[in-house]
């Protein structure tokens, strides 16, 4: 029997996909606004893409932040995600800076999920991911590829190995170039859940043309979903109230 992750209010890998949207402010007053806006948004989980914040090189302002966005999202789990400019991201950082940031992030017992991108050195990720789980932190490992979509036996590969890796939570997006490729991940995320997920997985197509999987995850078997409320983070997200209830309405035909 597969395994739930339970955070706060929030189960993964049980019921209907939860619903995630990002924070992306640049500076400090500006997350605050998104947060303060944010908290009463009819949402489970919320995400702060770090790698939109100027000062994300300052850990100590990166700390700061997060305590005040802490203080307003008191009762949603947040996930930290620095995303490398390599997989779709804002900025390029060093392997050094990269663990360093997301270890000191852990270690404030702040946020409960990290996310830690897979195509990073492996020691790197297996340090991460020892860190979070000595702190009580889940783990996303994720991979994204905004290029293309990937045979259907390597997409299952690569969620495989984030699992072997440690991750609580396996994580892939993918671009698709045709229908075809929407079906490949969808059916990938099908084979996944069912033959060799231990615990949830988040899979998606992006851009317009792969919404579908955004909304389709009790069908096939992922877990999390994200949306916009104001600024996209990613190729192809909706908002969130009409991921609501278009989730809400696959559920009760």
């Amino acid at each position: 029997m597969k395994k739930v992750i339970k955070i706060k209010d929030v189960t993964l890998g049980e019921g209907l996909p939860k619903i995630c949207t990002s924070l992306v402010g640049k500076t400090t007053l500006e997350l605050v606004e998104e947060a303060d806006f944010l908290k009463d948004f009819d949402l489970d989980v919320i995400e702060w893409r770090v790698d939109f914040f100027e000062d994300v090189m300052n850990i100590d302002k990166v700390m700061q932040a997060l305590r005040l966005i802490r203080k307003i999202l008191v009762d949603r789990p947040i996930i930290f995600t620095f995303r490398s400019a390599k997989e779709g991201g804002q900025k390029k950082i060093s392997n050094l800076n990269y663990v360093k940031l997301n270890k000191s992030i852990i270690e404030t017992k702040l946020i409960e999920i990290i996310d830690v991108e897979l195509f990073n050195d492996e020691k790197d990720v297996k340090e991460l991911v020892k860190v979070a789980h000595e702190n009580g932190v889940v783990v996303i490992i994720s991979n994204h590829d905004f290029y293309k979509t990937p045979e259907k036996e390597e997409i299952i590969l690569r969620l495989c190995k984030a699992q072997e890796l440690g991750a609580d939570i396996p994580k892939i997006a993918v671009m698709p170039t045709c229908a075809k490729d929407v079906i490949t991940l969808l059916d990938a995320t099908r084979i996944m859940s069912e033959e060799y997920a231990k615990g949830p997985i988040i899979t998606m197509s992006m851009a317009k043309t792969g919404v579908i999987s955004r909304v389709s995850g009790q069908l096939f078997g992922s877990a999390l979903t994200f949306g916009a409320v104001k600024e996209v983070s990613a190729p192809g997200q909706i908002s969130i109230k009409e991921l609501r209830k278009i989730i809400k309405l696959l559920n009760n035909m």
